[in-house]
């Protein structure tokens, strides 16, 4: 019998012409059966090498305190355990975090996650009206937040204070005896994250547990010593987020900086040889104008992550010229993708994100007339994938 040939896709841009999709030309990974009850957070916590990492996971730039790997999942065993007796939570029950990058953030998340509850992160400085629609999109069961940010809450929205003794409480003393552990499904959501609101409100972007565990998939960090990263972006924003999960799945060490402060980052990078550091264009360009970086020792910083924005090509020549031993590695993302949808390719030439992430579709739109595009055109970028968003909350929550 004969068999009709697979399409033919064009090895330098993936593009099949015959169904005018862009391919990824990174081998696809195989995910776990969709059917298999897993959170992201066994998934990654499955990824961790064995004996776990002597290295710290997280580390307080300011104070220097730090969580070794045993005792960040031993907290977050014992959290997840109190979340379910103590607090009531349930598997779907919607978690709004208010609160900048403390210790306490990575045990909160994966806590969170565990029990199937969706965790909601924000900024802790939203206004009573933005906090208001946005609780309007999510409807949260509970929130936690810092004493600065709980005002700004309804009093009818159960509050726990971040930075409170019975927070701590709740992570460092175990309830005996452990509820049972609930059936989290890859297709439950696992959180929502709000968009930039750049092209009108702000929306609730609903990821799934699955979305995230092939993100993870995606992303494996291979290294022989372990990376150092300094954290300069929100853990409520995507890029952030999904960061501190790579980061925490791969054994690595992450540093957090509750405020930024230039100097001080400066002082973090030196001061805990810090290997990696995502950035925004204009941190990069603030770098690359810094008298006072010239008084740091750098010598550990390998490479930045630039997204957020479009990075310029000058600005990316006079950054290689002044730090010729430091990688600037472009990517290009959404809330809607759970993070970056594009792998960083070996070439010199400056401006680009890279090459669509492994077992990634795209298309390339014309906005007027809906027709799918060949290399070399300007249109919408149509994506399909496993890390493609759950839906919004507008439409999935309601």
């Amino acid at each position: 019998m004969a068999t009709t040939p697979a399409p033919e896709i064009d090895p330098r841009s993936g593009y099949c012409i015959a169904t005018k999709t862009f391919h990824s030309l990174y081998p696809r990974f195989t995910l776990p059966c969709e059917s298999l009850p897993l959170s992201v957070a066994s998934f990654a916590i499955s990824l961790l090498p064995t004996p776990l990492p002597t290295n710290p996971a997280f580390i307080d730039s300011e104070s220097g305190r730090s969580l070794s790997y045993p005792e960040f999942l031993s907290q977050a065993r014992v959290l997840a355990a109190n979340l379910l007796s103590r607090l009531s939570l349930s598997p779907g029950d919607v978690a709004l975090i208010l609160s900048p990058a403390r210790l306490e953030i990575p045990i909160l998340y994966f806590a969170l996650l565990s029990i199937g509850a969706v965790l909601c992160p924000t900024n802790p400085f939203s206004t009573p009206s933005e906090l208001s629609r946005q609780i309007h999109l999510v409807r949260p069961k509970i929130a936690f937040a810092i004493s600065a940010a709980a005002p700004n809450l309804p009093d009818s929205l159960l509050t726990i204070l971040i930075d409170s003794p019975r927070f701590q409480s709740l992570i460092q003393t175990p309830n005996s005896p452990l509820p049972p552990a609930p059936v989290v499904r890859q297709s439950d959501s696992s959180a929502i994250l709000y968009s930039s609101g750049t092209t009108g409100r702000v929306k609730g972007v609903v990821l799934t547990h699955r979305n995230l565990i092939a993100l993870l998939h995606s992303a494996k960090l291979e290294r022989d010593q372990p990376a150092v990263v300094l954290f300069t972006i929100p853990l409520f924003h995507v890029f952030g987020f999904f960061m501190l999960l790579r980061m925490a799945a791969s054994g690595q060490t992450s540093v957090l900086t509750e405020r930024f402060h230039f100097a001080a980052m400066l002082q973090a990078v030196e001061k805990y040889r810090v290997t990696f550091m995502p950035v925004s264009p204009p941190l990069l360009l603030a770098i690359l104008k810094s008298d006072e970086v010239g008084r740091r020792d750098l010598s550990s910083l390998e490479s930045l992550g630039c997204g957020g924005a479009p990075l310029g090509c000058e600005v990316s020549e006079r950054f290689r010229a002044r730090f010729p031993a430091i990688q600037i590695i472009q990517g290009y993302g959404l809330t809607e993708t759970g993070g970056g949808i594009t792998t960083p390719v070996a070439t010199e030439v400056l401006g680009l994100v890279g090459r669509i992430s492994a077992n990634l579709e795209a298309r390339i739109v014309d906005p007027d007339s809906g027709e799918a595009l060949p290399p070399g055109n300007r249109g919408e970028l149509w994506l399909r994938g496993p890390t493609i968003m759950k839906g919004s909350s507008l439409f999935v929550l309601c």
